[in-house]
């Protein structure tokens, strides 16, 4: 009996591990393997680890005898692994466009361009209420004026990243409590700075300074509420003035009904969005909401962006209206770029390939944002190198703001205004070259850190 094997009783060669099954010559014997991948087909092809299928066949039922009985292989994960080789990996997609959420209409964000640039119609048309002596070189209000606007702007924006922070938890009563609160508290605040700032005998600068900070308290609880719609109709009566005073010289009566008209439609359309504040329950705990602390970057991003606009302002002051009718084109290309992004997301398998889809994307949105600034700054004789490169300060700031990386685009954009400020301290006249370098420098730097977030995919949630 030398040479033979000794076997089990009623054990078969063909079933024993590491034996491999005998075939019957003349028979076509199905392969049991090849019966359970076409049967487990779609489960198996749309596996990413065998581990998967072992848990699979384990749930059924099937013990490790059986598999080394029927199949010939040890236990279930020996099987799993060898039905994971023989089906080929198709992966279920989703049913129809995958979702989102970073479309929007471009007329919408255009509508928002126009709603931000049409305020300044307002200063045109209450500048000669303002006659008076000039201070610090500047005309007459123009002090306080631009102290209320600063403060508004960085209240606001703070303002802004609170309720829409409470928005996205899904508590809208929440939003629009912080709004009933900051928004008055914003206006008090920014007259109070305007009159610390004005000259003795400039109250009609301080007037204009209260409702200027009455308008941007008002506008910010529209534009939050998403009712940015309704502000153009409130603003028509102040722009059909301007545009009266381009042929025809208003009375003092007849500008400040105008001015007073807008003012009051948008402030009582403000009011008419918070009157239905719903009432806590008795009893119910409030949920747990965002930091106050957290909305103080976002405040001194505007602070800081606003000080480089005013700078650019008080050298043409079309050039802050070219920058302010950007910004509806710029918001629509910072959502079609994290659309871009997304879809990277799905369609890349490395970090290399996602890194230069996303690249491609910003590339081709940041060109578009400058060809309209182009186009603004000839239409309004404003067109300057500072004026582009200031854009770029400002795109990409607004697209490190939407990465999350707050903290590095207000470090860059107050750094950048302290410079300024501080060189036009120390000058007696600013050159162009001093802001043109100082934008620029800024501008490296945001687009440093933009480029070394572009690969990181949780960058782009």
């Amino acid at each position: 009996m030398s040479g033979s094997v000794w076997l089990p009783p009623g054990a078969r060669p063909d079933t024993m591990p590491g034996i491999p099954r005998q075939r019957t010559p003349g028979w076509a014997q199905p392969d049991p393997i090849d019966e359970l991948a076409v049967r487990l087909d779609d489960f198996v092809a749309a596996a990413v680890h065998p581990d998967e299928i072992a848990a699979l066949l384990e749930s059924d039922g099937m013990s490790d005898d059986q598999i080394r009985e029927r199949y010939g292989l040890k236990n279930s994960f020996a099987l799993a692994e060898e039905l994971y080789e023989r089906v080929e990996r198709r992966y279920p997609e989703p049913e129809g466009p995958a979702h989102d959420p970073w479309q929007v209409g471009l007329l919408g964000c255009l509508l928002r361009g126009v709603v931000f640039a049409l305020p300044g119609l307002g200063y045109v048309l209450g500048a000669p209420l303002m006659a008076g002596p000039r201070d610090l070189g500047l005309p007459a209000g123009t002090v306080p004026l631009l102290a209320g606007a600063l403060v508004g702007w960085t209240w606001n924006q703070g303002l802004a990243h609170r309720a829409y922070s409470w928005l996205g938890l899904g508590d809208r009563a929440a939003a629009k409590r912080s709004l009933l609160l900051g928004a008055p508290a914003g206006v008090v605040l920014g007259a109070l700075i305007a009159f610390l700032v004005a000259s003795t005998g400039d109250m009609t600068g301080v007037a204009f300074a209260a409702g200027q900070s009455l308008y941007l308290g008002a506008s910010t609880v529209l534009l939050v509420l998403g009712r940015e719609r309704a502000l153009l109709p409130a603003l028509l009566p102040m722009a059909a003035g301007a545009g009266l005073g381009l042929v025809h010289t208003p009375s003092t009566a007849l500008r400040l009904v105008l001015l007073l008209g807008s003012l009051l439609a948008v402030v009582v359309l403000a009011l008419l969005e918070l009157r239905d504040k719903p009432q806590r329950t008795r009893g119910r705990q409030p949920a747990m909401g965002p930091r106050l602390v957290s909305s103080l970057p976002y405040a001194l991003f505007g602070l800081g962006t606003g000080v480089l606009v005013l700078y650019a302002a008080l050298g043409n002051a079309l050039t802050a209206v070219a920058l302010t009718l950007s910004m509806g084109p710029a918001e629509w290309l910072l959502h079609r770029f994290r659309s871009g992004s997304l879809a990277g997301l799905r369609n890349t398998s490395t970090a290399r390939a996602f890194w230069r889809t996303t690249a491609t994307t910003l590339v081709e949105c940041l060109t578009l944002y400058l060809v309209t600034l182009v186009v603004l700054g000839l239409a309004m004789s404003a067109l300057s190198p500072g004026l582009l490169v200031l854009g770029v300060v400002l795109w990409t700031g607004l697209l490190l703001q939407s990465f999350g990386a707050i903290l590095s685009a207000t470090a860059v954009c107050c750094a950048a205004a302290l410079a300024q400020t501080l060189a036009l301290l120390t000058h007696t006249g600013t050159p162009p070259w001093v802001a043109l370098t100082v934008h620029g420098t800024a501008a490296a730097a945001q687009a440093a850190l933009v480029c070394a977030l572009l690969g990181r995919a949780t960058a782009h949630r």
